[in-house]
């Protein structure tokens, strides 16, 4: 079926249409809408041409709406509402809400930069809700292509055509261990010195456990592992408890106060983790991901506290 409809009639012109009939005139309608009053004026006259017939009457540089204008503008407060109401109810079948937002964190970030984030983002716009959900990275970087979550604040993942990312900050990896082991002391440590420990880790799927993976490969052995955790407080804690050693990034370094020391590692080992926050590209120009970008950058160059 062709539309009877001309491409000259589009939602932004009727836009533009209601705000100049509330304004009164070109500037005020400018204001209200953020653009140039020569925008303005040829959005009007451009409606004219798509409706075939005068709109407004010039006096002086006045436009007069006339009464073809002003059943126009009846009708277009319809069709915007109801547009504005449709795309309101496809966002929410499609699992986005304009009022809640939900941020995936790696659980070692739970500590300081989300905490900030979140006060971040109430600061910018109070009416929205915030719910967070905790994972590995690769957990959470399922839920985000599944749009079970709307972004991810983790380690930046492979590039992807469909994930964009905004790096914050590096993290450097540090040997744990429990206050008053014979390594807290050390300036550095050599894994090729610690064949004979017990370690404990984190489980497949977190970027810890990458990096741990990695520098035993370097080391030329695989470490003796007590127990497996599905989150870093937990491996902190047995850590703590003498259960054994493992690797952490620096941004945990005062969780536990002084019951677990971070030492460095040999140069051998040198290892950086990049925490970002990460959402589907395609939602670039989301309100709700645009307010959390923009508080995101504002934290990029402080030192990170979790």
């Amino acid at each position: 079926m062709r539309s009877q409809i001309s491409d000259d009639i589009t939602f932004r012109k009727l836009e533009i249409l209601l705000a100049y009939m509330e304004g009164g005139n070109l500037n005020a309608a400018a204001r209200m809408l953020d653009i140039s009053a020569v925008s303005v004026h040829r959005a009007l006259h451009s409606l004219e041409d798509g409706m075939s017939c005068q709109l407004f009457s010039l006096q002086g540089r006045n436009l007069i709406p006339n009464d073809a204008a002003q059943v126009l503008a009846d009708v277009s407060r319809d069709v915007v509402r109801l547009m504005a109401d449709g795309i309101a109810a496809t966002r929410s079948a499609a699992g986005y809400s304009a009022d809640h937002l939900k941020i995936g964190s790696l659980y070692s970030l739970t500590t300081g930069t989300i905490p900030d984030v979140i006060i971040g983002i109430k600061l910018r716009k109070q009416e929205l809700e915030t719910e967070l959900v905790l994972g590995s990275n690769a957990d959470l970087l399922h839920k985000l292509k599944q749009n079970a979550i709307d972004a991810a604040l983790m380690a930046v993942p492979e590039p992807d055509p469909d994930i964009e990312s905004i790096a914050l900050f590096e993290d450097e990896i540090f040997f744990a261990a429990p206050a008053g082991s014979p390594y807290a002391g050390m300036a550095e440590v050599d894994l090729r010195a610690c064949a004979d420990e017990k370690f404990v880790c984190l489980k497949d799927g977190f970027v810890t456990f990458n990096g741990f993976q990695e520098a035993f490969r370097i080391a030329g052995y695989a470490p003796s592992i007590v127990t497996r955790v599905g989150d870093i407080f937990s491996l902190m804690n047995l850590v703590g408890a003498g259960i054994g050693y493992t690797l952490l990034p620096g941004r945990v370094r005062h969780a536990f106060g002084d019951k677990v020391q971070l030492i460095p590692l040999k140069n051998d080992y040198l290892m950086r983790q990049t925490i970002g926050l990460s959402f589907l590209r395609v939602r670039e120009r989301d309100p709700n991901l645009l307010a959390l970008a923009a508080v995101c950058r504002m934290l990029k160059h402080r030192t990170p506290t979790g």
